[in-house]
């Protein structure tokens, strides 16, 4: 979740609200099915305290896919198991790699204020040191007489 308060309330594509008849008609598929789809871990509703089975749009969405993957591409359950798992570690990694990267961009931008504020904190009565080209050139340094103490 993103840290704010969500309302109980509000249904997500994540809320179960579907028993088994509903969830077979919206998808297609036999009650059965969805009974044995759940055994394999293909797709796993939540439960109610009386051990119900509450499906939700998402999970509909995912008996839709498994279906299509077994129909339409000869996929086995197995194979579909594997493609479910890889695609939800795929979901996971875009996911961190997206928070790592808000990260990354949050100590840069904090790095950069940093650096203003040793820039801003610098001396202004001090002189650039700027290097002065070496010549052959050479100078004789003579002092000026001493005047003596009154004058």
């Amino acid at each position: 979740m993103d840290g704010r308060r969500r309302n109980p309330y509000q249904l997500t594509d994540e809320s179960p609200v579907y028993v088994i008849s509903v969830a077979a008609q919206l998808s297609g598929l036999h009650p059965q099915t969805l009974r044995q789809y759940d055994r394999l871990g293909l797709v796993s509703p939540d439960r109610t305290a009386g051990r119900g089975r509450r499906y939700s749009a998402r999970d509909i969405e995912l008996l839709r896919t498994v279906q299509q993957l077994s129909q339409d591409e000869g996929i086995n359950l197995a194979g579909i198991k594997r493609i479910i798992e890889l695609e939800n570690q795929v979901a996971a990694l875009q996911q961190r790699v997206a928070e790592l990267s808000a990260a990354v961009d949050g100590a840069a931008v904090a790095m950069q204020q940093r650096e203003a504020q040793v820039h801003a904190s610098y001396r202004r009565d001090l002189v650039p040191y700027q290097d002065v080209q070496q010549t052959g050139a050479l100078v004789v340094w003579r002092p000026k007489p001493k005047r003596p103490a009154g004058e």
